[in-house]
């Protein structure tokens, strides 16, 4: 037990040092966006931009206090990808359920 605790302790210690990873890319498609980079330091968010009018995405790292307006932001490793996560999922499922109740 003790030592799966350090081996967790371990991995934390390194995702944090290794930085933000996000999606990078401009691409007409967002599911393929595949590519990854390590974002500078100043950089805290991940980030898609789809402007309307336009079928370009683009993704990348961004810092808070740039995020806004059409700029969608996120916190957390490759959370700028197109396929939808748990908490977003989870919010989907609560409006569905509103609607019918």
């Amino acid at each position: 037990m003790m030592k799966l605790f350090g081996a967790l302790i371990l991995f934390i210690t390194l995702s944090a040092a290794c930085g933000l990873r996000c999606y990078t890319c401009t691409a007409t498609d967002p599911k393929s966006c595949i590519d990854t980079k390590s974002c500078p330091v100043i950089f805290n968010r991940c980030f898609s931009l789809r402007i309307d009018g336009y079928t370009m995405v683009t993704k990348g790292c961004q810092n808070s206090i740039a995020c806004g307006g059409a700029m969608a932001c996120c916190e957390g490793n490759l959370c700028n990808s197109a396929l939808p996560t748990a908490p977003c999922v989870i919010l989907l499922l609560v409006s569905l359920a509103s609607i019918f109740f």
